[in-house]
């Protein structure tokens, strides 16, 4: 049955993509990255062995760029600061003036073309030299952290509707710390539960720092979410997914949108020796200062078993001590990414914040689909026909629109991507964007996605069949 789905008004279309991972190096002066250091070191690792030194060369063509967002209904669009380029002496020193241009230049023609600026301050993008000081495991690249958020209120305050302190910290914990998709590629969770304390206290000091500042914009945070399903109601299947809910999800978006840390996962690292380091004063500032407006991304439920296999004691500490991926039978996959499309999983999130989280403000800040190979689906004019994404998009929006009438608090819905843009070790194996682009030429082309979305925003809403919604 078909049905028109309007969604509130003011509603935020637009897409997200990071400043590593579309900007190109530019020619301000930046200080070397983790990702470009990495790329020196073992290029073999990244697809096609493509750095991160043009990407989608976004520097040089913005003004373009904006143009190509209005033209696919954006109203908003998140990018984030690049660390490095702020400050390229390494994260710290004297803040980059010709940076400070570029970024006021890019914001100002946003604004002027009704688009909104989300700007996220931190997503992946360590300086290479603060990453030789420990990274987040150091209390003075926390220190350092404060003074590039301060830097950004200050020097660009008048141009963002909202900021964000981190995108998906979670990631370079496991990245780095646990599974080596991250450099420096390390296996110790005590580590990783160090800096990932860390990254909660630098959101605190950013957001304590924010409020000083007067703004009648908000600050909050972005956070990866998947809800966790056990395999079954078997109290060891229940129990599996209760601990992994607690390392996974609640790790984050507790401290961060609560102020205070799970019980769970609490004694978990204690009964295990993991506990991090930090002062009782940490604590205070944690939970005075958290998140005004929560940032969902969401890409595939996670699916858990009790473990049926024993653990090798002599082994390093890790999460899968305590369970198993449960692969369920039946279940829909993105081939191309090895993830599950599970469109309820993006309302089963929203009802848990609505729930269990205050009803805080929030969006969905992230949702895409990766394909490999799209010039498979181009039409004799060079447009990308992806109709898949089409559906993906109307799929996942159907159950956000459900969590909205419900009484949720979504105010809009980013996709990723904009325009294909470089991707941590993927590079452009996948390609997520609303609009192609050509790597030789850097041509941009509008896919039928772009063109559906520009409709979308301009209707505020699409026509469903809503019989497909359980």
């Amino acid at each position: 049955m078909n049905q028109q789905l309007n969604f509130p008004k003011d509603f935020w279309w637009g897409s997200a993509w990071s400043a590593e991972q579309a900007e190109g190096r530019g020619d301000t002066g930046k200080a070397e990255t983790v990702w470009e250091h990495w790329f020196k070191e073992e290029p073999n690792r990244f697809y096609n062995r493509i750095s991160s030194e043009v990407t989608t060369d976004h520097f040089n063509r913005y003004q373009e760029d904006v143009q190509l967002m209005k033209q696919t209904g954006h109203n908003s669009f998140r990018l984030s600061i690049s660390w490095a380029r702020m400050f390229p002496d390494g994260g710290v020193g004297t803040v980059n003036p010709k940076a400070i241009t570029f970024y006021r230049k890019l914001m100002t023609e946003m604004n002027e073309n009704g688009i909104k600026p989300f700007v996220n301050l931190y997503h992946f993008d360590m300086p290479f030299l603060l990453q030789e000081k420990g990274g987040w495991e150091s209390r003075e690249v926390v220190d350092a952290y404060v003074r590039f958020a301060t830097t950004c209120f200050e020097e660009f305050g008048d141009l963002v509707y909202h900021w964000f302190t981190f995108n998906e910290p979670l990631g370079p914990i496991l990245g780095s710390y646990l599974e080596g998709f991250h450099y420096p590629g390390i296996v110790d969770f005590k580590r990783g539960a160090q800096a990932a304390f860390h990254t909660i206290l630098a959101h605190a000091l950013a957001i304590e720092a924010f409020k000083k500042q007067g703004y009648s914009s908000k600050i909050g945070v972005i956070l990866n979410l998947s809800p966790t399903y056990p395999r079954s109601q078997n109290p060891a299947d229940i129990e599996a997914a209760e601990i992994v809910d607690a390392l996974y999800t609640r790790s984050f978006l507790d401290p961060m949108v609560k102020g205070t840390f799970p019980t769970k996962l609490v004694e978990l690292l204690k009964e295990y020796h993991q506990m991090p380091e930090f002062e009782e004063q940490d604590l205070v500032i944690i939970k005075e200062n958290t998140a005004q407006i929560l940032g969902l991304n969401y890409y595939e439920p996670r699916r858990v078993k009790a473990r049926l296999t024993g653990i090798n004691p002599n082994g390093p500490f890790l999460p899968e001590w305590f369970y198993e991926n449960y692969d369920m039978p039946g279940k829909r996959m993105n081939v191309y990414r090895g993830w599950e499309i599970y469109e309820k999983g993006i309302y089963d999130l929203c009802l848990d914040i609505r729930d269990n989280y205050g009803n805080i403000e929030a969006f969905i800040s992230e949702n895409g689909m990766g394909v490999a190979d799209e010039e498979r689906f181009m039409d004799e004019t060079g447009q990308v026909i992806d109709e898949y994404r089409i559906d993906y998009i109307k799929d996942h929006l159907a159950y956000v629109h459900k969590a909205i009438q419900e009484g949720c608090q979504i105010k809009g819905y980013h996709l990723w991507t904009f325009i294909d843009c470089w991707s941590w070790i993927n590079t452009y194996k996948n390609r997520y964007g609303l609009v192609s682009l050509d790597l030789a030429t850097q041509k941009r082309t509008i896919k039928k996605s772009g063109e559906f979305y520009q409709k979308m925003s301009q209707d505020n809403g699409f026509d469903y069949d809503v019989s497909k919604l359980v």
